[in-house]
């Protein structure tokens, strides 16, 4: 296998062995610390333009399957692993991590030692990263990637269901938030970022969901009065990127972490109880809590490590939102409750009875 490196814009370098597509590929160096999960991790979304370092040091150990994506495409731009498995052990496996990578035509690299890339970027913050087969000059990067546009759908997509209908507005959903809306009985229709407010109306939904995604929220600034106008008028749940959307057409500010937060272990408590729920997060923004307006909007939800803004309600509308997965996959699921209460917000709101959609 082919020696490769992992070269940082910061000047350090990390060797290991090629894998995936063997092919140079730049981009964000993020790193997730969840123990399982590494399949729903690749295929989320949410990882357009990042290269991913897996802290758990074995990754493909019970290969992959054709259930546990949560796209159809990966849009990551690479794979960094301690250790890659090339003989998974499970009755469901299919192929190979390293297979889907080179059918996803994603390069990576195995063998690194991602404890101490994992203290840099700790140190250094995000920076971007180049996987290449050879140690030469950083390259100068002038990319300006509107990932969203990438992993959005391009066209409207309805799946039946005789329960509320939701229109389920698409920055890069993960498949476990269409799931959990299916579960909950929902008829959805998926629609592209650009929904505008008129789109949605003429839809008559119940309510909408704003989904998570990749990138800057304030490269979506041009859908800020639509999305205030949507919420508005029908009850509304924000996750991750859609979260920041909703806090920013009210108003509010964001901001970008120093590594983010990113695996399935981040703790974050209620406000209102004081009791704490381990969440499955993927982030760099979070909403600034001095630029809301707290006479409009209250904070229900708070990281426990660092004190950020974990999930808002508007104090009058319907609009709930939060920073973290609900839907997770493969877990933590303690907070799965929020879908039955968005749903519950909505059948008090219509005078749907919950047993005429079972």
């Amino acid at each position: 296998m082919e020696k490769g490196y992992l070269l940082l814009e910061t000047g350090e370098i990390f060797p290991g062995t090629m894998i995936g597509s063997q092919e140079e590929s730049i981009g964000e160096v993020v790193f997730n610390t969840s123990m399982t999960g590494y399949q729903e991790i690749m295929s989320d979304p949410s990882y357009a333009g990042q290269i991913i370092v897996f802290c758990y040091p074995l990754i493909g150990n019970y290969g992959v399957n054709a259930n546990d994506f949560e796209a159809e495409t990966l849009y990551a731009k690479g794979v960094i692993t301690g250790e890659l498995c090339t003989a998974p052990n499970h009755y469901s496996s299919e192929r190979t991590a390293d297979i889907l990578l080179k059918g996803s035509k994603i390069s990576g690299l195995t063998g690194v030692d991602t404890r101490e890339l994992v203290k840099t970027i700790r140190k250094r913050g995000t920076v971007k990263g180049l996987i290449t087969n050879e140690i030469k000059k950083f390259p100068t990067t002038t990319s300006t990637n509107f990932l969203v546009k990438e992993v959005s759908t391009i066209l409207p997509k309805v799946f039946d269901n005789p329960g509320a209908h939701i229109a389920l507005i698409d920055y890069g959903h993960k498949k476990s938030i269409l799931h959990a809306l299916l579960k909950e009985g929902c008829k959805v229709t998926l629609l592209p970022y650009h929904a505008t407010f008129e789109q949605v109306k003429a839809l008559s939904p119940d309510g909408v969901v704003f989904s998570n995604g990749p990138g800057n929220p304030e490269e979506l600034k041009n859908q800020l009065p639509d999305i205030k106008m949507i919420s508005m008028h029908f009850p509304s749940l924000g996750i991750c990127l859609g979260h920041q959307l909703i806090a920013l057409a009210f108003g509010a500010k964001t901001q970008k972490l120093r590594f983010g937060h990113r695996g399935g272990n981040h703790p974050v408590k209620e406000i209102s109880t004081g009791k704490v729920f381990i969440t499955s997060q993927n982030h760099s923004y979070v909403v600034k809590e001095e630029s809301l307006d707290l006479s409009e909007f209250e904070v229900l939800f708070k990281n426990i490590n660092d004190g950020t803004v974990e999930g808002i309600r508007h104090r009058n509308l319907p609009i709930l939102s939060v920073q973290f997965h609900p839907e997770a996959n493969p877990g933590p699921h303690d907070t799965t409750y929020l879908f039955s209460s968005f749903m519950k917000s909505i059948y008090e709101r219509t005078e749907v009875m919950s047993y005429a959609i079972k």
